[in-house]
């Protein structure tokens, strides 16, 4: 009767799971489902002959959290999704002398094998293997690479950036060709965060997560903070770096996985306390500001914390908290062309002499005296700023076994960096800011010793301000009457052969509000030779961006006598009514099967399918749109479908009702995206010594909304830029 309702159990719950992996062909998500370690192996007597009923129990040697598992017929266990870290494993079987195998550690995602000959005995007896066991992956075809937690902390990092460690892995590099931060928005507008190239995929095509869920930005790049940092460097137990083969469990992206774990509680107290201090004293002038004759530059960086972590309840509930605060002034060593003193006085190096327009008399007081060589009409200006920054990051994580089948953990991040300088001519104050938020909720439930589920919730935010004017350093920067667009300021003032720009913010404004809602769900079921995994997951993603390009207008003068008698050539701004904001919705939905097969002992082979699709992208106020023909009439909502066209009129205005019903921005290309994974893991000698690895997969690259920002924030119909030249109208400061 027992045998009975523990078989009807373990079909209901195959039946759930059977259900749900079904589904999860025709919903699916492109998140590597989880960031636990598996350990597979074969249990076996001296003969080489398997052993069934086998039990193992795998204690977790930092929290004493015990798994248990058995053998099946064929002699294989599988324990999947344990918290990596270093583990001890003891195996019995009747007959036979119980094995004590010491000094294993599992990372992050890894599939570890360890298999055991047990010797014949009692089970009183004990056989202590205390070398190290094989940290070669003999169950996967995945090409990856571990960062454990020594490497993290004892790594000298400039800014303590722990993504930057993944450039220890083979094919990963940095791409150091990057806009610098103060070039204004272009660069954060690409996001903050690092700009990696995997397998010599582009920065946006890899995939970063914490604890299970994905924490990309805005832009599909990276984290990381606004001066370019992910902070928590004590917080990350460690993590691995995919490069290619991976199975299909791993999705969203069609370059690498940054897989990382954040550290946890143990049953012993430990904590640390650090700064670091760097400042000008320790730092060379470089070339370029020695050629200006600039003043070496102020710097000064402290960087502090501290990190702690122990139990509350021993063998049950831990607790591990990380504090790091950056707190940072850096000189912005600048040169510029500004007009000479005898030029400002309308007295041109030709001998000309010019009756200075009155508005351009007072507009004049926004460009500093030379305080270096003069050269005809223009003289540099050299000024030192300073970048302020202060960074404060904290994270938290609990774990709490709940019974011997259940547990769960929870973690949060919250990291925030403001930043501001002023501009080359110490005229206004710009801010850049990043605020970063990162909740996980994870359970997970052991049916029986060969079947597992995890269940997962996740959330990541992101509030950007990207390089927004905030205060007037010199009162011309708020006076009126300097305007060239209505409720504006002084617009930016680019005068050929002496400037690119002033006045104004060059290139404007950029606010990015990313919320991403996540939801997983993975199974573990070992049936005889074959270790199955089945998920699916359903990302929502909420992407509130707003730009406002130009909003003061740039004024170009084809020279300085132009300028001194205020008559520009060109006005080019952002029309007012058009700088709105853009509320990008989307959904990625997903799912997959793998079947990791022990084909012989020494040879694993791994087949799996993942299916992952996007919905077409919408937008919250109709703001979408394409042309099928380059001569199709504007819509302002939906695409240019000769059946069904929404053109804005009198009538019917942009942002009307009448948007309602309209076709989508795009046909789905992601509705087909079947990604099959094959790969084998083959030990020729059968010592656990050797691995040869091969293996083919497709990857899709998903339309998601960060990509959509320059192409629909910032183009017409909905954004529209305008450009006169006073050939007809003349065109003047103060006008």
């Amino acid at each position: 009767m027992q045998r009975n309702n523990i078989l009807c159990r373990l079909m209901a719950a195959f039946s759930v799971i059977a259900i749900l992996a079904l589904a999860s062909l025709f919903t699916a998500q492109a998140n590597a489902q989880v960031s636990g370690a598996t350990l597979s192996g074969t249990i076996s007597d001296p003969s080489g002959a398997v052993i069934a009923g086998a039990q193992l129990s795998i204690a977790n040697k930092a929290t004493g959290i015990t798994r248990t598992v058995t053998t099946d017929s064929a002699g294989l266990y599988s324990a999947p999704n344990l918290q990596p870290g270093p583990y001890e494993v003891a195996i019995s079987a009747m007959g036979f002398s119980t094995t004590k195998q010491e000094n294993i550690t599992l990372t992050v995602g890894a599939q570890q094998t360890l298999d055991v000959s047990l010797k014949i005995g009692t089970a009183e007896q004990t056989v202590v293997v205390t070398e190290a066991a094989q940290a070669v992956q003999l169950g996967t075809s995945t090409i990856s690479s571990e960062i454990q937690s020594k490497q993290v902390l004892d790594m000298p990092l400039n800014g303590r950036d722990w993504t930057s460690l993944a450039t220890l892995s083979p094919g990963v590099n940095a791409i150091e060709t990057q806009m610098a931060f103060e070039t204004g928005t272009p660069r954060g507008n690409r996001g903050f965060g690092s700009q990696l190239t995997i397998s010599g995929g582009r920065p946006t095509q890899n995939n970063y997560r914490l604890d299970g869920n994905s924490i990309n930005d805005y832009s599909n790049g990276g984290p990381g903070s606004v001066i370019g940092v992910s902070l928590g460097v004590d917080a990350i137990q460690e993590f691995s770096v995919l490069t290619g083969n991976y199975s299909a469990e791993y999705g969203r992206t069609s370059g690498g996985v940054v897989n990382a774990i954040s550290k946890s509680g143990t049953n012993a107290f430990h904590g640390d306390i650090y700064e670091f201090l760097r400042n000008q004293k320790l730092d060379a002038n470089d070339f370029f500001s020695n050629a200006s004759r600039l003043p070496k530059a102020v710097y000064r960086r402290n960087q502090f914390g501290a990190a702690a972590g122990g139990p509350i309840r021993k063998d049950r509930t831990f607790i591990f908290g990380d504090y790091e605060g950056i707190r940072q002034s850096q000189g912005i060593a600048q040169a510029s062309n500004v007009p000479s003193d005898a030029a400002r006085l309308g007295n041109l190096a030709n001998g000309t002499h010019i009756n200075v327009d009155p508005i351009i008399t007072k507009y004049l007081g926004i460009f500093p005296h030379s305080n270096g060589a003069v050269n005809g009409d223009k003289g540099i200006f050299a000024f030192a700023g300073a970048r302020i920054v202060t960074e404060n990051f904290y994270t938290f994580r609990g774990d709490h076994r709940i019974s011997d089948k259940d547990s769960l953990f929870a973690t949060y991040l919250y990291d925030k960096a403001p930043y501001d300088q002023p501009d080359q001519f110490n005229y206004t104050n710009i801010e850049s800011s990043t605020a970063r938020q990162i909740a996980a909720l994870e359970e997970n439930h052991i049916f029986s010793p060969s079947l597992a589920n995890t269940a997962r919730i996740g959330y990541n935010r992101n509030v950007v301000v990207n390089f927004q004017q905030v205060s007037a350093i010199n009162p011309l920067a708020k006076d009126p009457s300097l305007a060239v667009m209505p409720n504006a300021f002084s617009p930016d003032t680019r005068i050929t052969g002496i400037n690119t720009h002033v006045g104004g913010v060059n290139n404007g404004f950029s606010h990015h509000n990313w919320n991403s809602y996540q939801a997983y769900d993975d199974a573990f079921l070992t049936r005889g030779t074959h270790s199955l995994k089945f998920g699916f997951a359903v990302e929502n993603m909420r992407y509130n961006a707003f730009s406002s390009t130009s909003p003061y207008g740039i004024l170009r003068f084809k020279s300085l006598t132009d300028f001194l008698n205020n008559n520009a050539f060109s006005l080019e701004a952002g029309l007012p009514n058009k700088i709105t904001p853009r509320g990008y919705r989307q959904t990625i939905v997903g799912g997959y099967i793998q079947d990791d097969w022990k084909l012989r002992k020494n040879l694993t082979v791994n087949v799996g399918l993942r299916y992952e699709m996007d919905t077409v992208l919408t937008e919250t106020h109709g703001q979408l749109t394409n042309l099928r023909n380059i001569t199709d009439p504007l819509p302002y909502c939906g695409t240019a479908d000769p059946v069904l066209t929404r053109i804005s009129t009198p009538a019917n205005p942009a942002g009307s009702p009448g948007c309602t019903g309209v076709a989508p921005y795009y046909s789905n290309p992601t509705k087909l995206n079947f990604e099959p994974r094959f790969g084998f893991a083959w030990d020729p000698r059968g010592n656990g010594k050797t691995a040869i690895r091969g293996g083919f997969a497709i990857f899709d690259i998903l339309p998601l909304p960060g990509y959509q920002f320059t192409q629909q924030g910032q183009e017409t119909p909905f954004f529209l830029k305008g450009l006169v030249t006073n050939a007809a109208v003349p065109i003047k400061l103060g006008v």
